[in-house]
C-alpha cells in the first residue's frame, strides 16, 4: 500500500517535524555542504585514493598505539593526538594534507586530533566512521 502524502503536492502536505523548520534555499545549502566537505572526508574517498595511487595526504590513525597494532587502516601512520607536536610533525612539509580517523562515530579523538592540527597550522580533515566506518564498509584492517 502506497502512503498518499508521499505523491501529494507539497501544499497539502502535513508541517512535520522535518519540515517544520524550513529548508535552507539552494545557495545557502550549497555553500554548507562545500564547507561541510572542507572539513571531512569519508571511508570510501580514503580507500579509492589508497587504492588508485591518488594519495595526496598522510593518514593518520589518533588511537592508542596498542588499538593500532590489533587493527588499523591499511597505509596509516599511528600518531596518537597527544604526540602531535610541531616535533613530531616536523618531517612532513608544512602543506602535507592529514586525514585522521579514531575508532568510529562513538569516539571524538578523531576531532581532537583535527583541532591540534588545525591550531598547529596544519591542513587536515577528519574522515569521518572511523575504524568502525572503514569495516562497515567491508574494507579490510591491517594488523601489527
Amino acid at each position: 500500500m502506497t502512503n498518499p502524502a508521499v505523491n501529494a503536492p507539497s501544499a497539502t502536505l502535513p508541517n512535520t517535524t522535518v519540515s517544520k523548520t524550513p529548508a535552507a534555499n539552494a545557495a545557502e545549502a550549497a555553500a554548507h555542504y562545500a564547507a561541510k566537505l572542507s572539513f571531512e572526508t569519508d571511508c570510501a574517498d580514503v580507500w579509492y585514493a589508497i587504492n588508485h595511487q591518488q594519495r595526496d595526504f598522510v593518514l593518520v590513525d589518533v588511537r592508542m598505539e596498542t588499538l593500532f597494532a590489533a587493527g588499523h587502516l591499511p597505509e596509516a601512520i599511528n600518531i596518537p593526538t597527544r604526540k602531535l607536536t610541531p616535533a613530531r610533525l616536523a618531517e612532513f612539509p608544512q602543506e602535507t594534507l592529514f586525514v585522521v580517523y579514531c575508532a568510529g562515530p562513538h569516539c571524538n579523538g578523531s576531532t581532537k586530533a583535527a583541532l591540534k592540527l588545525a591550531q598547529l597550522g596544519r591542513p587536515v580533515k577528519e574522515m569521518i566512521g572511523g575504524v568502525t566506518g572503514w569495516i562497515d564498509e567491508g574494507l579490510g584492517l591491517a594488523r601489527g
